[in-house]
C-alpha cells in the first residue's frame, strides 16, 4: 500500500511538471517579440479603431519603401537626439587690431560695429556697373 501511494505521488509530480513545462512554454512564446506584437495587433484590431488600423496596415504593405524611409529618418532623429551636443567652434570677427568673438557680441548686448556708423556703404546702390561686371566678368 505504501509503494502504491508513492507511485501515485510520483505520477502526480510528473503530471504537475508536465503542466508546468507547458505553462512556461506558453509564457515564453507570448514574451517573444513576435508574440507581443501579435498580442498588440489583436488588441488593436478588436478595438473601435480596428478598420483604421487595417487601412494603415494595407497602406504600409502597398508602400514599403516610403515607410522604411520614414522609419530610417525617425531612427536617425532619435540617434541624433541621444548624442551629446558638441560645442561649436567660435568664429573670430576682425576688428581693428584685436579679434572679437561672436560670444563677446552676444554678451555685450550693445551695438559693437566693426566700422563707424557714418562709414560709406561698400557698394553704392545706384552703381549699375557693379551689376554689369557681375553679369559679364570680362568688363
Amino acid at each position: 500500500m505504501m509503494t502504491q501511494s508513492l507511485q501515485d505521488l510520483e505520477r502526480e509530480i510528473e503530471q504537475s511538471r508536465a503542466q508546468l513545462d507547458q505553462t512556461i512554454d506558453r509564457l515564453q512564446n507570448k514574451m517573444t517579440v513576435s508574440g507581443v506584437v501579435d498580442d498588440m495587433l489583436g488588441t488593436a484590431r478588436t478595438s473601435q479603431y480596428g478598420p483604421v488600423f487595417d487601412h494603415v496596415l494595407d497602406t504600409v504593405r502597398q508602400n514599403p519603401v516610403p515607410v522604411m524611409l520614414i522609419a530610417a529618418g525617425l531612427g536617425l532623429l532619435a540617434y541624433r537626439l541621444g548624442r551629446p551636443v558638441r560645442p561649436r567652434p567660435t568664429r573670430l570677427i576682425p576688428a581693428d587690431e584685436d579679434f572679437i568673438t561672436e560670444e563677446d557680441l552676444a554678451l555685450s548686448g550693445s551695438d559693437m560695429r566693426v566700422y563707424g556708423s557714418g562709414a560709406a556703404p561698400l557698394q553704392d546702390p545706384d552703381d549699375h556697373s557693379y551689376l554689369r561686371r557681375r553679369m559679364n566678368p570680362g568688363i
